[in-house]
């Protein structure tokens, strides 16, 4: 069986242990891409260390070029949080035949936050039969894990779940979105206004491509889709995170001040025809020196069920998840298909 070709469509933070692990699995790289002047040029071996792969990463307007010359299977997307943001790219995989994993946290349930762009992509992918899926740490630990440990509960009335990352770990964009480094008043400005508006209005904006989403927004969408549950309501609420004293980002290379936003504690609450409400929150933030990843998820019904993982290397996790999945991928259904509708995720020891 011929080596997977894999497309690095990225070449930040994240790509290093997605390569690294594209290539531990016996897989290939044939291509990289990506937007900053400072790496473009050099080989993939600068990010992933050790041997030249003889892989050079190009500017991403080369993208199409480099696709058809290199004709790979599947393109992992590891740029920004949003479908708007991601969407040319994901057009040029489908369109050149090559299937698409990303990073991207909307596209882990993209149907529940931007229904038009989602379902445009979906039937283009179903065109050129490929799939396109998104992926990452919440595939498992804010998904599956989850899912799995509801299986062996009776009578669940709700599923509440707690996640906290450092936005350090995730570049640039993944902070700014946080809010990290605004005065409150720009944040309650730019980023918390989306909790006042009516269910109306927040309807308008999701119909016409405009809605940013908090995370747990696409996660519940996707828990009620894995658990075969019907939504009824769904509603938000946003809040900035402080810290007392002045902290550093390296990431927006920028102090922030006392008292300003070093990121935002996101909730998503959705009730469902079945009586389960489902309940969600994501703290991205800049971390202080005391801060560390937590992940806790309470299932109540007979029994109540509570698991907390502590200091989870989320960026790995995230890595190591999206490179197990590829094969799935490559092998589900053409489509814009949710995890939550492919094949339970498996450890891979080689592809």
């Amino acid at each position: 069986m011929s080596k997977i070709k894999v497309f690095q469509i990225g070449c930040g933070k994240m790509s290093k242990y997605i390569m690294e692990y594209v290539y531990n699995l016996g897989a290939t790289i044939v291509g990289a891409v990506d937007i900053n002047e400072n790496i473009i040029g050099e080989d993939i071996s600068t990010i992933i260390g050790g041997e030249y792969r003889n892989v050079l990463i190009y500017d991403i307007s080369r993208l199409e070029e480099l696709l058809q010359e290199t004709k790979p299977d599947i393109a992992v997307i590891a740029t920004s949080s949003y479908l708007n943001d991601v969407a040319n790219e994901i057009r040029t995989c489908i369109t050149n035949n090559v299937n698409v994993i990303t990073t991207s946290e909307e596209c882990f349930y993209a149907s529940n936050s931007n229904p038009t762009l989602y379902h445009e992509l979906d039937v283009l992918a179903k065109t050129y039969n490929v799939t396109v899926t998104g992926s990452g740490y919440q595939d498992i630990f804010w998904g599956n894990l989850i899912t799995t440990l509801a299986s062996s509960t009776h009578n669940i009335t709700k599923i509440k779940g707690s996640s906290s990352y450092n936005v350090e770990d995730y570049g640039i964009a993944l902070a700014k979105v946080h809010g990290a480094g605004l005065t409150i008043k720009e944040f309650n400005t730019q980023i918390a206004d989306v909790d006042n508006m009516s269910i109306e209005k927040r309807n308008e904006l999701i119909n016409n491509r405009q809605y940013t989403p908090s995370y747990m927004w696409n996660t519940v969408g996707w828990l009620a889709d894995k658990l075969n549950l019907t939504p009824l309501k769904m509603q938000s609420k946003t809040i900035p995170t402080t810290y007392s004293e002045n902290l550093h980002s390296d990431t927006l290379n920028m102090d922030i001040k006392a008292g300003d936003a070093t990121g935002m504690s996101a909730v998503a609450i959705l009730e469902t025809k079945e009586g389960i409400t489902i309940e969600a929150e994501s703290i991205g933030k800049v971390y202080s020196k005391d801060d560390f990843d937590t992940n806790t998820w309470t299932i109540y019904g007979e029994p109540d069920t509570t698991i907390t993982i502590n200091k989870p290397d989320t960026v790995r996790l995230t890595c190591a998840d999206i490179v197990n999945r590829i094969p799935d991928v490559i092998n589900a259904e053409p489509g814009f298909i949710p995890t939550s509708r492919l094949p339970e995720p498996t450890y891979k020891i080689k592809y």
